[in-house]
């Protein structure tokens, strides 16, 4: 890996100091965490390590379709749900003012909403449109729904030239991938050791936003380098604040992460699911447990959740999301309007500078009344700092839920709801 890519993109500032008996804990998550790594078990340790290679692959797979397709392609099609597309749309939403190279937009259809797929339909060309279906089970209910649906609507046949518009991404061997490959479709592979809401840097996030033009390689450097920068205790915060937040639980059960910029909207909610489903479980001593993730997004939820946050229960924790440059010279123009000029205080300032200010503020307000506070800041967005992000909370919640005794990795109570919807429609 190229030695600039291990500088670290997103600075720390943070103090849940805990008294000198939880460093045994961070002691025993860090060593269940190397274990989990070594053991193969777990993938994603070394998803950002090893997909580099796949990069190249799909890279040439995707231009070889394009090319056989037309140079018009300007839309991909993301079908799938939960850990299938939201890492994508986080991505998206941080990554999509920078430049790129043969941009495509990206049209998700997720959910079985009748309203909004046939909306999202309509917007879709079929000759200008790559679709990429995402399962890693390969049965997901409202993803294979979704795609009957677009194979019907759109008159994909099977057996000519139109199925090259089709990519499938799940893994081995599943029904799906029996399925591509008795059609012949264009098929990537999740590692069997990647969990769906971990995937985000495997094939599943990486291949539709290689397709939409980002510089994927870029994203998977950075995640390395905190992977190495934390296995190499670089990154000892990351053990500290897991201590913090699994030893004061029934004191502190709401975690709520508070994205001062639009762009951190889907990034919160791949975050929710991260955290929910990881550490929403039945301990090894048989005791319901769970952290519950909230998702805000500042200025506009200073004027709704803040309130509930100050003067309601005291059983939050914040974390704050920052960006120091958004690199746009956007201003408060530096005029006066009648009878309000109280507001008069900023004109003239970068609306930069006032998002930021309004963040550091929120931040002190909670200080002041002792909410446990901490922030992540990023200098400036962009594919390194994206894919550190990513990374920095998959480790929090590896941390997390070893200290927790949990599986962190399963999700039995989804696979009840599955269960119960079948037996319905039978």
């Amino acid at each position: 890996m190229n030695e600039r890519f291990c500088e670290l993109k997103l600075k720390y500032e943070g103090d849940f100091t805990l008294p000198p008996k939880h460093e045994e804990l961070q002691k025993y998550a860090f060593e269940h965490m190397k274990q989990e790594r070594k053991s193969g078990n777990v993938g994603y340790y070394d998803v950002p390590h090893t997909h580099r290679e796949l990069v190249y692959q799909a890279a040439a797979k995707l231009h070889k379709t394009t090319k056989k397709l037309s140079k018009s392609i300007d839309t991909v099609v993301v079908i799938g749900i939960g850990g299938s597309s939201l890492g994508i749309k986080a991505v998206e939403s941080l990554l999509s003012s920078l430049t790129r190279e043969e941009e495509k937009r990206i049209i998700y259809l997720e959910n079985s909403d009748p309203v909004d797929l046939k909306k999202s339909l309509k917007k879709i060309k079929k000759e200008k449109s790559l679709f990429f279906v995402i399962s890693k089970s390969g049965g997901t209910i409202e993803t294979m729904s979704i795609f009957k649906l677009v194979l019907s609507r759109f008159d994909i046949h099977l057996d000519s030239n139109e199925k090259n518009r089709l990519f499938i991404i799940t893994d081995k061997d599943s029904v799906l991938s029996k399925f591509a490959q008795k059609f012949d479709i264009t098929e990537f592979n999740i590692p069997l050791n990647v969990g769906g809401r971990f995937s985000v840097l495997s094939a599943v996030g990486m291949v539709p936003l290689l397709a939409a033009g980002y510089n994927v390689q870029n994203i998977l450097d950075g995640a390395a380098c905190m992977i190495d920068r934390f296995f190499g205790g670089a990154e000892e915060h990351i053990l500290e604040k897991a201590a913090f937040l699994t030893t004061n639980q029934e004191r502190y059960p709401i975690n709520v992460l508070f994205g001062y910029s639009n762009m951190f909207e889907n990034f919160t909610k791949w975050f929710v699911q991260l955290w929910a489903e990881s550490l929403g479980k039945i301990d090894i001593n048989g005791n319901h447990v769970g952290l519950t993730p909230i998702g805000l997004t500042g200025a506009v939820d200073q004027h709704s959740f803040l309130q509930l946050i100050i003067e309601g229960p005291r059983n939050k924790t914040v974390t704050f999301l920052k960006i120091n440059d958004f690199e746009t010279d956007l201003c408060i123009p530096d005029f006066s309007l009648d009878f309000i000029e109280k507001t008069n205080f900023v004109n003239g300032k970068s609306f930069n500078t006032l998002i930021n200010a309004q963040c550091d503020a929120t931040k002190q307000s909670l200080v002041q009344v002792e909410v446990p506070v901490d922030s992540i800041i990023l200098e400036h967005v962009n594919e390194e700092s994206v894919g550190q992000l990513l990374v920095y909370f998959e480790l929090l919640t590896s941390a997390a839920g070893a200290m927790m005794h949990i599986n962190t990795y399963d999700q039995p109570g989804v696979e009840l709801g599955k269960v119960i919807l079948q037996e319905r429609f039978q």
